[in-house]
């Protein structure tokens, strides 16, 4: 009543406020538009649990997975650390797979010694005295390769605890598992030649 009194609106005014009761409207997000109600909410989130196309989806899952499982095969002869099985992966894992790699181990022989053994027990009597011979060879050459994947086992824990401090669990024998395989058949493939041992 006292106060004084207010100005009338300029154009540009009108303007300014028309713009913003635009935007307030056109807009999406935020408060200027209305919250969807829950059950619009929960339609828009439903999926159905089993496809309408049932062969298109199996015949994706099956591609997806070949995809997979070809990634996996070219990482074990790459030794790429994105593809690689679980049990591979690490840098512990790839030191101990080069390690044992450059080495010579008597285990990689131990399967031909027992093949050997086999068919040289089929052929000779087991009561003649070239039987004996035979068992007492294997017997050495299984004693050896003990011996030797012990040794390797200790070099090996030592060597990851000067690089890395701290030993994974599980990996020194990952190591002298992989020691008794045949170098060509180890997967991964092995890296590194006989000799080059890692830093």
């Amino acid at each position: 009543m006292f106060g004084r009194k207010k100005e009338a609106p300029t154009a540009q005014d009108r303007v300014d406020q028309q713009a913003a009761g635009a935007v307030a409207r056109d807009s999406t997000t935020g408060k200027g538009a209305p919250t969807p109600k829950r059950s619009a909410q929960v339609a828009a989130r439903k999926r159905p649990l089993v496809p309408e196309d049932r062969k298109a989806s199996k015949a994706a899952e099956r591609a997806a997975v070949q995809e997979q499982r070809l990634k996996m095969r070219q990482a074990m002869d790459t030794g790429d650390e994105k593809f690689l099985p679980l049990r591979d992966k690490g840098p512990q894992k790839r030191f101990a797979r080069d390690y044992v790699d450059a080495r010579f181990s008597l285990g990689e022989y131990l399967m031909f010694g027992a093949l050997i053994f086999v068919i040289v027990s089929l052929i000779v009597p087991a009561s003649s005295e070239q039987m004996i011979y035979v068992l007492g060879g294997f017997w050495v050459m299984f004693l050896a390769v003990f011996v030797d994947v012990f040794i390797l086992s200790r070099k090996l824990k030592k060597r990851l605890e000067q690089k890395f401090g701290d030993v994974e669990r599980g990996t020194v024998w990952y190591g002298s598992m992989r020691s008794l395989q045949f170098r060509r058949l180890r997967m991964p493939k092995p890296l590194v030649k006989r000799g080059e041992f890692p830093a």
